[in-house]
């Protein structure tokens, strides 16, 4: 008997392994991404103006800021608090909602320590954001000026490396993550830039 392949059956998992490559890269990288906006609502927080000590504490690197009076303490802070939260969060829903988990299978969130991840995300992605930062500045880049694709990148790649040692994904993980976060960054400023909450499109 002829065996005809089901054309149709293929093409549907693959489409499923491919959006569960790119849910799960939204979803583990969901930390990270919130810290990296929280210094600009943690900005208008009179309450926390005793933390708004800038991370390099006005030092400079020849002649200019190592990354500015806008990387500040509270800002890290106020990331790392929030990444944490948000892990916790995803590691109650992991636990309780059956199809986040079957799609996030690729890491066991019931075993990852929240208390150390948690704040690692917040720190990579904020320290990657002022390390780009530093560099921008010492190539001559005014602040408020888009350097593409670095702004767009840093608070991935720093990120990424803080949770290394803990989660460790796959290169294609990795590249999914970097381009779908990328592609959400772009998008969402460009939308801010047509709404008039930014200066720039990119």
């Amino acid at each position: 008997m002829l065996h005809i392949p089901c054309y149709r059956h293929s093409r549907r998992s693959r489409l499923m392994a491919l959006f569960k490559e790119l849910f799960f890269a939204l979803w583990f990288f969901l930390p990270a991404a919130i810290a990296n906006m929280m210094p600009i609502f943690a900005a208008h927080w009179k309450f926390l103006a005793k933390y708004e000590q800038p991370m390099d504490f006005g030092k400079s690197y020849r002649g200019k800021r190592i990354f500015g009076s806008h990387k500040t303490i509270r800002g890290l802070l106020v990331g790392m608090i929030f990444s944490t939260f948000v892990l916790w969060l995803q590691q109650l829903a992991v636990q309780h909602i059956g199809f986040v988990a079957s799609l996030t299978d690729q890491v066991n969130y019931a075993t990852l320590p929240i208390l150390i991840l948690g704040p690692l995300f917040g720190l990579g992605a904020l320290l990657g954001d002022a390390i780009e930062s530093f560099f921008k500045r010492q190539v001559g880049i005014k602040p408020g000026d888009g350097w593409f694709p670095f702004d767009q990148i840093d608070y991935i790649i720093g990120g990424a490396i803080a949770t290394m040692p803990f989660v460790t994904l796959s290169i294609l993980q990795y590249v999914w993550l970097i381009v779908l976060w990328l592609v959400i960054h772009v998008i969402s400023t460009f939308i801010g830039y047509k709404l008039g909450l930014k200066d720039k499109p990119i």
